[in-house]
């Protein structure tokens, strides 16, 4: 199991990033939480098994159709072992 902390930057709020990661997260059988930050950002956790994390992290470099993504830090973690996918 593999987790990893991303931070996305563009225009990433007000554009349904949230539930589309959301979405894509239970597709793949990922686990973890996205949320907004005051600063404009879209923060989230993906933990699973390194394919399913790897499809996210490329979605994330997209997002969905009027997402305009500028960055994405990706910082590896210890996995926790979340039960589910939430928007927090």
């Amino acid at each position: 199991m593999v987790r990893k902390r991303v931070l996305v930057s563009g225009l990433v709020q007000g554009v349904f990033f949230r539930d589309s990661c959301r979405r894509v997260a239970c597709r793949h059988g990922v686990r973890g939480w996205v949320r907004n930050l005051p600063d404009g950002r879209v923060e989230a956790v993906f933990e699973g098994d390194a394919d399913g994390v790897e499809r996210l992290l490329t979605w994330s470099r997209t997002g969905p159709t009027r997402a305009r993504v500028d960055g994405v830090e990706v910082h590896d973690e210890p996995a926790e072992g979340f039960d589910a996918f939430q928007i927090r």
